[in-house]
């Protein structure tokens, strides 16, 4: 395993200190946690809660400011924060509007944050939450249902966006929830990541093959095959995601996104193709972000999201936002 590391048994904390000075007009750190929390709070809006595991850097806390998340809390590598970390985030970011907390569908997830917020309600906080499952490559019959992936930043944009607005807390929610039911991604890995306190790779894929549909901790995708091009391989994901949602006719925002272990070129080249590809079923691309949003530190591959757009979404999404990796 080869790592510019200090060890792994500080790594969360030195990761979060480290993303902490280098924003320190946007973020600050709680004392004793690993929570990043917005510099300048306001105290009369509904405050957004986001967390995921450490290793998915930018995520969760590139996306703390203005115009998106209020706290991030993040846990150990690939692991759920607590939910004691997570009160502790919502507590510091309550307003009298309340706290919505957005939550990616993984078990550890769901479970931990809807026991933090039982917790924040015995002590009088409104708090409501949104799941985000925006994995079509994962069966709905399976125990978790479908699990949430990169497409989580843009219900955090548009949520965030309507917050700023004092829109109340359910009307925060509906956004967040209609901005989730227009969502779908699905990814794809060719090479396994290291989990520091480990020393070995995820997974193991061969020197020739790549899976589509593989979760953003290593979980099985739906395919297993060899090495195709962008073209094809891009062409087999947008088939999933139009197989589970209909957008034709339709506005969308693309998201690529790399998992850490791809070159920005490449991602390039994928959306030179979802454009063509698109155009072809009768999707309006209204924007494209491309980059390495929500990773899985060095895995290869990439994700590909679709978001439907309509007037108010898109005014959202348009709308500004000042984050250590978002900026309108």
């Amino acid at each position: 395993m080869k790592k510019f590391i200090n060890g792994p048994e500080n790594l969360e904390a030195e990761i979060t200190r480290g993303m902490a000075l280098a924003k320190p007009g946007l973020l600050r750190q709680l004392p004793g946690s690993n929570i990043l929390v917005r510099q300048k709070l306001k105290k009369d809006k509904v405050s957004l809660v986001f967390g995921c595991g450490s290793g998915h850097e930018p995520a969760p806390g590139g996306y703390v400011g203005f115009g998106m998340l209020d706290a991030a809390v993040p846990g150990k590598i690939f692991s759920s924060p607590t939910p004691d970390m997570i009160l502790k985030g919502i507590k510091e970011v309550q307003t009298e509007a309340g706290v919505l907390c957005i939550i990616v569908n993984y078990t550890g997830d769901v479970l931990n944050f809807r026991m933090a917020m039982e917790m924040a309600q015995m002590e009088g906080i409104a708090v409501e939450s949104v799941i985000v499952a925006d994995d079509v490559a994962t069966q709905k019959n399976k125990s978790v249902g479908q699990r949430g992936l990169a497409g989580v930043l843009l219900v955090a944009k548009v949520a965030g966006a309507e917050a700023e607005m004092g829109t109340d807390l359910y009307g925060v929610k509906d956004v967040a929830q209609w901005a989730a039911l227009g969502l779908r991604t699905v990814g794809v890995a060719c090479r396994p990541c290291v989990i520091p306190s480990d020393g070995e790779p995820c997974f193991e894929l061969g020197e020739t093959e790549m899976e589509i549909g593989m979760g953003l901790h290593g979980e099985p995708g739906v395919m297993r095959c060899p090495m195709m091009n962008a073209r094809d391989t891009a062409r087999q994901m947008l088939d999933l995601i139009l197989l589970d949602c209909n957008y034709e006719n339709s506005e969308v925002v693309v998201l690529i996104n790399g998992l850490g272990g791809t070159p920005i070129m490449e991602l390039y080249v994928v959306n030179e193709f979802v454009h063509q590809y698109l155009a072809e079923q009768g999707i309006v691309v209204y924007d494209t972000m491309i980059g390495n949003f929500v990773t899985s530190m060095e895995m290869g591959g990439f994700s590909i999201s679709l978001m439907r757009l309509d007037r108010h979404l898109k005014a959202l999404y348009d709308a500004k936002a000042e984050t250590p990796v978002i900026r309108r």
